[in-house]
């Protein structure tokens, strides 16, 4: 499964941004070289984006620019240690929105008044919630996930990562493995859900600004 792009045309038609401002962002690395995809069309050479990383890359852009200058803007989007010490209590992460009562409560660390969460505990939840918001997986494999994530997920600190989420025969597996990644799966093995894990978190930092 191809990670899904968006062309410079569709991403400026799309947000409302301009050519200038996508590359005066560029130069000032609010928007990582890496995310720059050349690639040959029947037009000739053309630049690419990974659509979701860069929609929410731009959405959390838009909402901070005003309030801070872009300098400092890149330095916030590109310091995840500035989102590690954030905690938020129950009530915050409903009032925010950030993931359903439901899941909170079902898969929440001793879910309750004046619990508190941090960073990699509310992407361990908001990813859940993603996934059975969509229908995609049931209540026993989010907790299977849930369990999957709070285990694995130490070992790609700093690093960007895939999330896959496979059935074969009725039995459901989940796969962590560095980004960008393709993996090749036995026949009998469907892939349900592919989930980009930066983009989950650009996701998260735009609800947590």
């Amino acid at each position: 499964m191809e990670q899904e792009l968006i062309s410079k045309k569709e991403l400026l038609d799309l947000t409302g941004i301009s050519y200038g401002q996508l590359y005066r962002w560029k130069r000032k690395q609010l928007i990582p070289e890496e995310w720059f995809i050349r690639k040959s069309t029947f037009t000739g050479q053309e630049t690419f984006f990974p659509k979701k990383m860069i929609l929410a890359r731009v959405h959390n852009i838009v909402n901070m620019k005003d309030d801070l200058s872009l300098d400092e803007l890149a330095g916030k989007l590109s310091d995840n240690s500035l989102f590690s010490t954030i905690i938020l209590t129950t009530e915050n992460v409903l009032e925010r929105n950030i993931v359903s009562e439901i899941v909170l409560n079902k898969f929440g660390e001793n879910p309750g008044v004046g619990q508190e969460y941090n960073f990699d505990q509310l992407l361990h939840l908001f990813t859940v919630d993603r996934l059975l918001s969509k229908g995609e997986l049931s209540l026993e494999e989010a907790g299977l996930l849930i369990e999957t994530l709070r285990r694995k997920t130490p070992k790609f600190e700093g690093k960007v990562y895939d999330l896959f989420f496979i059935r074969k025969m009725g039995v459901s597996s989940f796969i962590l493995a560095l980004s960008p990644a393709e993996l090749l799966f036995d026949e009998g093995v469907r892939l349900v859900a592919k989930v980009s894990l930066g983009d989950l978190i650009e996701q998260l930092k735009g609800k947590l600004t």
